[in-house]
């Protein structure tokens, strides 16, 4: 297919990556030239614009840190809703389903169907292709596009209704934002108590506490405190807020989920939204008074 791709960051650049790789011919545009150049190496056609791009294809996908940026790209000056040839914009980002419906009304106006894909499964599954890909609209565009959508992950068609998929990807970003920081402080008060982390994040994944916070992140970033996991804070928050905010309109209370919000807040608030989301356990380990993994693990200061 001729396909374009915007936005080229930690996720969006091995996805494209993979799609020229399976033969497909891409149109890539990202406020960064140098990013954009190294697909074209690859070759890739650069763009100078979100409607550069929809003037070239009939099928745009994007992926973008933020609700106003996939707006902007969708629906703003300049954007794919401009293009002369766009038929399809493809959102592989996370931005709510109120946020989908929106872009989804607007572009409908002109003619653009609006197909929602979060995806899940970090930097690591786009690099190797093993995403959770979650795809809502019509069934005659998911059938055309899945084909695509398979070089990137696994592809799930959750309904046509503008959205759902967005409901979907937020469910399952709750439940890994909820394993990062109850897995953090389940494992602080341990090593309050004497234990040894790595012990622990063993037991754990042998038993039924497995989770995959303990499976991935601890192992990788934590215990090891490299905290480079490949995912921002500030990411993690974003999908939390979002959650909460659906969770509200649906007239939902959740008592698990506004403690797991508090504590992110809390997060973003001591380490930064720059920070890899891995760092959750510092300001927990600081109240305990104890440092999990890496050489000087254990009591603050031993």
């Amino acid at each position: 297919m001729d396909i374009g791709f915007i936005g080229l960051g930690n996720m969006g650049f091995p996805m494209a990556r993979r799609l020229i790789e399976a033969g497909h011919r891409l149109v890539v545009f990202d406020t960064r030239k140098e990013v954009a150049d190294k697909l074209v190496a690859r070759g890739a056609i650069a763009a100078t614009s979100p409607k550069d791009v929809a003037d070239r294809v009939e099928t745009v996908m994007a992926s973008l840190p933020s609700l106003q940026a996939s707006l902007d790209v969708a629906t703003g000056a300049n954007g794919v809703i401009e293009g002369s040839r766009a038929k399809r914009f493809i959102d592989l980002s996370t931005v709510g389903s109120a946020m989908a419906s929106k872009i989804h009304g607007r572009l409908a106006e002109r003619g653009i169907v609006q197909i929602d894909s979060p995806v899940s499964g970090g930097v690591g599954g786009a690099e190797k292709g093993t995403l959770a890909v979650m795809v809502s609209g019509p069934k005659a565009e998911f059938a055309l596009l899945k084909p695509a959508l398979d070089v990137i992950g696994k592809v799930f068609f959750i309904g046509e209704k503008p959205g759902a998929a967005q409901t979907m990807k937020l469910a399952n970003n709750f439940l890994s934002a909820t394993a990062i920081v109850a897995t953090s402080e389940a494992v602080v008060m341990g090593v309050k108590a004497g234990l040894d982390p790595a012990v622990m994040i063993d037991v754990i994944n042998a038993g039924s506490g497995m989770n995959t916070a303990s499976r991935d992140k601890f192992p990788r970033s934590v215990l090891p405190r490299t905290f480079d996991f490949g995912f921002a804070t500030g990411l993690m928050v974003k999908d939390v807020r979002l959650a909460l905010e659906e969770m509200k309109q649906l007239g939902l209370s959740m008592e698990v989920a506004d403690a797991v919000g508090r504590l992110w807040e809390t997060v973003i608030s001591a380490e930064g939204a720059e920070s890899d989301f891995t760092a959750a356990i510092k300001p927990i380990e600081k109240k305990a008074g104890v440092v999990v993994g890496g050489k000087t693990g254990g009591l603050a200061g031993k």
